[in-house]
């Protein structure tokens, strides 16, 4: 039984999450990187991806920031032809965001990176722990 009241247990559970999203992040940290991008880049990226049309209040609330700390990463995706910001066609004050071509050119590679580490952890571990780590990450994501 795994004790995380057990200081050394604590501290196993740490660091294996730590060194584990290190590696998940790591080549997608990389490829961002050559275009001038960032892990918050990333997150943007993400979260347009998974909802399609999303509007700027929806963002700031997955992502848990205020309208200053989105402004600028933003921006950088618009200024650089992987965003789009589109007017509502139900309100004209509501921003709606969306991939450009090359952004989700960009946005398909990234998670192709992370999806192939994603597999290769599942062909070592197998299944049942793979639901396992859905279930504890889906825990943890209640929490926050």
């Amino acid at each position: 039984m795994f004790d995380l009241k057990n200081l050394a247990a604590q501290q196993s559970a740490m660091k294996a999450f730590f060194f584990g999203y290190q590696a998940f992040t790591a080549k997608a940290d990389e490829m961002l990187a050559r275009r001038g991008l960032s892990r918050v880049h990333h997150r943007i990226l993400f979260f347009i991806a998974m909802y399609p049309g999303l509007s700027m209040k929806e963002l700031l609330n997955y992502l848990g920031v205020s309208k200053q700390a989105l402004n600028i990463p933003l921006r950088q995706l618009i200024e650089m032809h992987l965003v789009e910001s589109q007017a509502s066609v139900d309100d004209k004050r509501k921003r709606l965001l969306a991939f450009t071509a090359e952004g989700a050119k960009l946005e398909l590679a990234l998670r192709r990176e992370q999806a192939k580490m994603l597999q290769r952890a599942l062909g070592d571990t197998g299944e049942d722990a793979m639901n396992a780590w859905m279930q504890v990450n889906q825990a943890l994501a209640k929490h926050r």
